[in-house]
């Protein structure tokens, strides 16, 4: 991976400033009853709204609950920071480990994803493919760090 696509080192902070909060406040929203109290109702430009039981509207400002877009926005900028930022010793085989992090994300998720299409249906695969839009960063990120973790921990401390 070339470096020049990659973010300067401080992106990273700001990246994970990002995603904690976001992540929480999406998780939170999932599990409880949380959406009905904490929205943020607006008018918005769409390119397209095509809500259940009415009718479709292209190009027109809506008036609708603008949390998940938000919160997901907010998500991905974060993972996008922290999973493309350089680290402070970046080097060739950083540049290797960041490339097969990310090929291992993508089968993994595209496997699990292939699971979902086989034995799950309903609006439970609505869900899972609204997921689905945040796993391969989040698989990359936790593949990447944990396995460079291990080599830190593996390797002593050069100074």
């Amino acid at each position: 991976m070339s470096q020049k696509m990659l973010l300067p080192n401080g992106f990273k902070k700001i990246g994970w400033f990002f995603l904690v909060p976001s992540a929480v406040l999406g998780f939170i929203r999932m599990i409880s009853d949380l959406e009905q109290r904490l929205s943020l109702e607006t008018k918005v430009f769409a390119l397209y709204n095509g809500e259940f039981l009415s009718s479709e509207k292209q190009f027109g400002v809506i008036h609708t609950d603008i949390t998940n877009t938000l919160v997901g926005t907010v998500f991905i900028l974060g993972a996008l920071m922290i999973g493309f930022s350089k680290e402070k010793k970046e080097d060739e085989f950083i540049a290797k480990l960041r490339l097969s992090s990310l090929l291992w994300a993508v089968w993994v998720n595209y496997i699990l994803l292939l699971l979902a299409f086989i034995f799950i249906y309903g609006t439970g695969f609505l869900s899972i493919m609204i997921y689905n839009m945040f796993t391969v960063m989040i698989i990359f990120i936790g593949r990447f760090n944990f396995i460079l973790f291990k080599y830190k921990m593996s390797t002593p401390n050069e100074k």
